[in-house]
């Protein structure tokens, strides 16, 4: 993770501008998300977002669910500066930190991160879904919407393949592929059934992948523990 930090705070004036080019299932990959978070049972109250970076996911969040509080935990200061500028005035809260370490102690409704861990070595991935578990109430969920790795090496590279035709067709120009090269340096992908073992190991219930398009999933697990009266985003 420390070698994404300065990438990432490089790249932190047109990160927003280019994501939705350079994710091709951009719609469904974050819809997911949010609506999972919805999966507490209940419109959240605290949710946690970890490698928040400019603050996407978060507004996300607080556009569907407008009682809630987010809190932005990220390593990159530059992108923690454009989320609170894309967020002044909002119910945010922003927290400087290390994934690598202990992350804030809740108790969180929801824990959410999107295309941040998995710049994590496996030790590191294990290590937060370890911690999302413990920082969670009872009945609170860990949705992860990520890259992860092609199951062999011919689908991982037809992956790879695959997005970069989508990005170009979607309009993205040789330097802002190479950009995406550049930050993807930094990643350390892991299979996806990988990912769900772990969240299982670390005590989460109910493990599921909601949404996948070759490399890119939305995985989730939920806390055990009493749920409040079901509810969810608004349309």
């Amino acid at each position: 993770m420390p070698g994404a930090i300065p990438k990432f705070n490089q790249h932190a004036a047109t990160y927003d501008a280019d994501r939705r080019r350079i994710v091709p299932p951009f719609d469904s990959f974050y819809g997911t998300a949010v609506e999972a978070v919805a999966l507490t049972g209940g419109s959240p109250g605290r949710i946690l977002d970890l490698g928040a970076g400019t603050g996407m996911l978060a507004g996300f969040l607080l556009d569907a669910y407008p009682g809630c509080e987010v809190t932005l935990f990220d390593g990159a200061e530059l992108m923690l500066e454009r989320a609170r500028e894309a967020l002044s005035g909002r119910r945010a809260g922003f927290v400087h930190g290390d994934m690598y370490s202990a992350l804030p102690d809740g108790p969180w409704d929801a824990v959410v991160s999107a295309l941040a861990i998995h710049h994590l070595e496996d030790h590191g991935k294990r290590h937060v879904f370890t911690e999302a578990f413990r920082i969670l109430r009872p009945g609170g969920v860990f949705v992860n919407s990520e890259h992860v790795l092609g199951p062999t090496p011919f689908l991982d590279a037809e992956y790879r393949r695959w997005h970069e035709f989508e990005a170009r067709r979607a309009g993205v120009d040789d330097a802002e592929w190479a950009a995406a090269e550049d930050r993807m340096t930094a990643d350390h992908l892991s299979p996806l059934p990988d990912q769900l073992a772990w969240l299982a190991e670390a005590g989460f219930e109910d493990v599921d992948c909601l949404f996948k398009d070759r490399g890119y999933a939305v995985m989730f697990g939920r806390k055990s523990g009493e749920r409040p009266a079901a509810g969810g985003p608004e349309a």
